[in-house]
C-alpha cells in the first residue's frame, strides 16, 4: 500500500484508548472513572437547548448555508467579547467562526505552510495539533519542557530555521494544565514578531483560567494581528462539543487566504451551532461564570487530595483548567500502565506517550488525566484506586 497523508501519522489517541474497554466487565461497586477526554458529558443548559430548538423550528435560515467565515452577528459579539476580555480593541472582521477549533488550527496551518515547512510545538504537545501537521506535510519542530511544563523562548529561538512558519502554544494548556505567565507569552510573542513568523495561540480553555483579568497583553500590542493567531472555542464554555463552533482572531490578508480552506472543507459552520455559541454569550455569563468556578473548586479538590498520591511515589507536574498531569511512580512505561489501569483499577485515562515523540522517555513516565467531569467525591475515588495500585 503507497504512502498516504493520513498514514502519516498516529491513530486518535482518545478512539485508541477507547479500545482498551473492549471485552472489559467493571462491577456496580466499581464502576468504570473516565478521565481520558476533556469534554463535557452533560448536555448545555435546559434554556439554551430550548432556544436552539425554537430556532431550528422557527428560523429557515437554521438549516441553510451561512457565510464561510461566519455569522456576521455572531462574528460581531465575539470581536466585542473579545475586547472586552483582553481590555484591547479587536474588529469583527478580524474573527471567523469555524467548525470547532481543531478546524480553527487546520486552517491556520493550511494558510501560512508549504510542504515541508516546520512548526515548533512546546512537549507534550496537544496531539491533535500534532496529527494536522503530519497529514500536512508539515514538520512539527519538538519543543522539550521541564518540569514545569513552561516553554523555554531562548530554546525556541535556536529551532528556527527559514523553514519556520509558526509557534503553536496552548493555554490553559492541553495536555499539561499549565497557565502561561503574561511575561513568557509576550516573549514568544516578540520572538516569533522579530523572525516574522506567527504566533498560534489555542484558547481553548480560556473560560476557565484561574487568573482574574486579561492572562496575556498581545491583543494590546501594536498591529498585533500581524504576528498572533488566536484559536478559540465554544465547546467546552456551553458544552456545545457536538456542534463543533471554534474562532479565528487575526490579520483580515489572512483571514482571506483561511477562508479558501473553510469553503473546500464544510463551506460554513453549522448554523444552530453558530446561534448556540451567540445566544450563550449573550445570556449565560453568570452561569458560565458557575462553571468556571465549579471547575476551580475540582481543581483545589486534586490539591488537597495530593498528599495520597504524593506519598505514594506520585508527582504533579501540572494543573489547571480540565488537567492534572502527573509523572507515576511505577517501573513500566505509561502506555502499559494506563492499559493495565483498565481491569486492574477501572480507570481509563491517557498516557504521557500519546502527547510526546516517539521513544521520548519523559513520555513514558507520565499520565494525563482529564478530570472535569468529576465531582469531589469522584475525584476522591479516583485517588483512591491510584494510590492503592501496585505493579
Amino acid at each position: 500500500m503507497p504512502r498516504t497523508r493520513t498514514a502519516s501519522t498516529f491513530a486518535p489517541p482518545v478512539m485508541e484508548a477507547r479500545r482498551w474497554l473492549d471485552g472489559v466487565d467493571f462491577p456496580e461497586d466499581r464502576p468504570l472513572i473516565n478521565v481520558s477526554q476533556a469534554a463535557p458529558v452533560d448536555p448545555p443548559p435546559l434554556a439554551l437547548r430550548q432556544a436552539m430548538a425554537e430556532f431550528a423550528i422557527s428560523e429557515d435560515a437554521a438549516h441553510l448555508y451561512g457565510p464561510v467565515l461566519g455569522n456576521t452577528n455572531l462574528r460581531d459579539e465575539l470581536a466585542a467579547q473579545i475586547s472586552a476580555h483582553y481590555d484591547a480593541k479587536v474588529h469583527s472582521d478580524q474573527v471567523a467562526i469555524t467548525s470547532g477549533c481543531n478546524q480553527a488550527f487546520s486552517a491556520v496551518i493550511s494558510a501560512i505552510t508549504d510542504q515541508n515547512d516546520e512548526v515548533i510545538l512546546p512537549t507534550p504537545w496537544y496531539f491533535n495539533h500534532k496529527m494536522w501537521l503530519d497529514m500536512a506535510g508539515v514538520r512539527a519542530v519538538d519543543l522539550p519542557t521541564g518540569d514545569d511544563l513552561l516553554p523555554d523562548p531562548d530554546a525556541a529561538r535556536a529551532l528556527l530555521t527559514d523553514k519556520t512558519r509558526a509557534i503553536a502554544l496552548v493555554t490553559p494548556n492541553n495536555p499539561g494544565g499549565v497557565e502561561y505567565p503574561a511575561d513568557l507569552v509576550l516573549a514568544f510573542y516578540q520572538l516569533c514578531r522579530d523572525a516574522g513568523i506567527r504566533l498560534i495561540v489555542d484558547e481553548t480553555y480560556r473560560d476557565f483560567d484561574s487568573r482574574s483579568g486579561p492572562p496575556h497583553d498581545l491583543f494590546q500590542q501594536p498591529e498585533w494581528e500581524k504576528t498572533l493567531v488566536h484559536l478559540y472555542s465554544f465547546s467546552k464554555a456551553y458544552r456545545l462539543t457536538g456542534h463543533r463552533v471554534g474562532a479565528i482572531a487575526t490579520d483580515v490578508a489572512l483571514l482571506a487566504e483561511i477562508e479558501k480552506f473553510l469553503d473546500t472543507v464544510a463551506i460554513c459552520p453549522g448554523q444552530i451551532g453558530q446561534f448556540a455559541a451567540l445566544w450563550g454569550m449573550k445570556n449565560l455569563p453568570e452561569w458560565l461564570a458557575d462553571e468556571r468556578q465549579e471547575i476551580l473548586d475540582r481543581r483545589a479538590a486534586i490539591q488537597e487530595l495530593l498528599p495520597v498520591l504524593t506519598d505514594k511515589g506520585w508527582r504533579l507536574l501540572g494543573l489547571g483548567a480540565y488537567f492534572a498531569y502527573f509523572e507515576h511512580p511505577f517501573d513500566i512505561p505509561s502506555d502499559e500502565l494506563a492499559r493495565r489501569l483498565v481491569p486492574d483499577a477501572g480507570v481509563l485515562l491517557l498516557p504521557g506517550t500519546m502527547f510526546m515523540p516517539t521513544g521520548d522517555p519523559a513520555g513514558k513516565r507520565q499520565v494525563r488525566i482529564a478530570f472535569a467531569n468529576l465531582d469531589r467525591a469522584g475525584l476522591g475515588q479516583l485517588f483512591d484506586r491510584l494510590q492503592a495500585l501496585s505493579f
